[in-house]
Order: structure tokens, then C-alpha cells, then sequence
């Protein structure tokens, strides 16, 4: 979603006045209606700054990335208060139990940060999920064409200039979903939460492309999605590594066209020269 605004434009000395067109941005308040205790519930889960739209993906994304939920099937309905509503409930299915003791933290997050740290690393390393698959490859064409197909996807931002894209590739290079949001981590959620609301698993032989840097959160949504490779245009951060060292996700960063980085499990590269460095 986009809006003109009217500004002031100052070039070479003369000013003009022109019309700018910018993302939008606006609160989004997540509420969990469950069973407990014999009586239905409403609860205040999350506020989030967002572009308005694909709502649902992105309340169904967030559930799953946080281990709320397991799967789609424990998601009763999604209803909002109105056509352009930024209040959002999410009804469970009767049974569907809260994991209230896992959550560390209040639900309040911004439109360009996460909350992650050491303890996050521990409370993944809980879940018994199966290690991700080792065997697929890609090859470093592939990765290079990545930011190109990435821009050439983001309609938002070609002319707004101010989102961030989370979009999901096959290893041949070919585009199954993308989305685009002010936040990198709400543009993750929304891809997630796409698949989810489908019954159709983000498939674990794909790539996660990401318009900005890797942190520790998206890696945190790729791990819970099963997405084994994560290929970012801007840097990742120490936490991202780690996790993905630990986690067993391919994690390239600094991705351009003729040059990447990879931080991690690298076999899944079919890289033309050894490694000197194992990682």
C-alpha cells in the first residue's frame, strides 16, 4: 500500500513543489481468542507497525514463527474489525494449548527490529524437530540472479522506494511468493504465513531471499519453516550465524551479482573451487 504526499523538492538550487509517493505505515493490534479453563478468552498478543495488507498472512506467520501454533489447523478463523480495520483476532480451535511459559516477552515490536538474544538460541534448541535436509543444491548463478529477480518482483518499492521484501525461490532461481512490508521481520511472516493459511509447507529445498540484512529473527522464521537456505542482500549479524551454524541452515549474505559470502553449511553450494575454511 502506498500514498502521495505532497513535499517540497530541493535540486540544484531550485525549489519545486512535487508530489512524493511513500509506504504506508500503521499499527496492527494481534489479539488470541482461546479456550482455557472452561471460558472462551481474548488476549492483547502483539502491536506491529506494517503495511496494511495480506493481514491474515502476517497474524498467522507471526503465531507460527513464535511456536504459538503448529499448524493451520489450529487456527479457528482470522477476522478483523472492518474492511480497513487495524485490529486483528485470531480464534483458536477448541483444545489448541497456549504455550504461555515459553513466551519470554511482551508482543511489542517496530516495524525494524526484533527482540533476540542467547536465551532464544536455548529455547530453540528445545524444539524436537528434524534436522533439515542436507542433500539439495544450488549453484552460485542461481544466488547472483537472486537481487535482480528480488527487485524486479517488489512493485511497492519500485515506486515507493521504503519496503522491505521477503520472497521465496525454487533452486533454479524461479519466484513461488514474495512479499513486501516496512518490516523486514512482518515481510517474513507474511511469506510464511502465505504457505500456512494454503496447507502448503514453504518446501525445505527452497531459498529464502531477504532485501536487507539477516537477523537473528528471520533466521528464527526460516528454521521454524524449514527453509534450509537463507540468502540476504545485506549483512547477517552474529546471532543469525550462530543459529544457522547450529541449526543447520545455509546462510549467505552480501549477496550481489558475481559475489556472496556464505557463513554457513556450505554444501549445499555447488561452489566451483574447495573451501579453504570449512563452515
Amino acid at each position: 500500500m502506498k500514498q502521495s504526499v505532497s513535499i517540497h523538492r530541493f535540486e540544484n538550487g531550485i525549489d519545486s513543489r512535487v508530489t512524493d509517493v511513500v509506504a504506508v505505515e500503521e499499527p496492527l493490534e494481534i489479539r488470541l481468542r482461546y479456550h482455557a479453563q472452561n471460558r472462551w478468552q481474548t488476549q492483547p498478543l502483539a502491536v506491529t507497525m506494517r503495511t496494511p495488507g495480506h493481514d491474515k498472512e502476517l497474524a498467522a506467520g507471526f503465531l507460527f514463527s513464535e511456536s504459538l501454533i503448529e499448524s493451520s489447523g489450529d487456527i479457528a478463523s482470522i477476522e478483523t474489525s472492518g474492511a480497513e480495520s487495524n485490529e486483528l483476532t485470531v480464534e483458536l480451535q477448541p483444545g489448541t494449548e497456549v504455550p504461555w511459559d515459553r513466551l519470554k516477552r511482551n508482543f511489542y515490536t517496530t516495524s525494524s527490529c526484533g527482540v533476540c538474544g542467547k536465551a532464544s538460541l536455548q529455547a530453540l534448541e528445545i524444539e524436537d524437530r528434524e534436522p533439515l535436509p542436507p542433500t539439495f543444491e544450488t549453484t552460485p548463478e542461481v544466488l547472483e540472479s537472486l537481487p535482480r529477480r528480488l527487485r524486479d518482483a517488489q512493485t511497492l518499492f519500485a515506486s515507493t522506494g521504503g519496503l522491505h521484501a521477503a520472497a521465496l525461490f525454487s533452486t533454479e532461481g524461479k519466484l513461488q511468493a514474495i512479499y513486501e512490508d516496512v518490516g523486514r521481520h512482518n515481510a517474513a511472516d507474511k511469506l510464511i504465513g502465505h504457505f500456512l493459511l494454503r496447507n502448503d509447507p514453504a518446501p525445505a529445498t527452497s531459498i529464502l531471499a531477504l532485501s536487507g540484512r539477516a537477523s537473528f529473527e528471520l533466521l528464527q522464521k526460516a528454521w521454524r519453516a524449514r527453509i534450509a537456505l537463507v540468502a540476504a542482500v545485506g549483512a547477517p549479524s552474529s546471532l543469525a550465524v550462530d543459529l544457522a551454524r547450529r541449526f543447520g541452515i545455509t546462510l549467505v549474505g552480501f549477496l550481489r551479482e558475481g559475489r556472496f559470502n556464505v557463513y554457513s553449511h556450505s554444501g549445499r553450494i555447488q561452489l566451483h573451487h574447495e573451501s579453504t575454511v570449512n563452515v
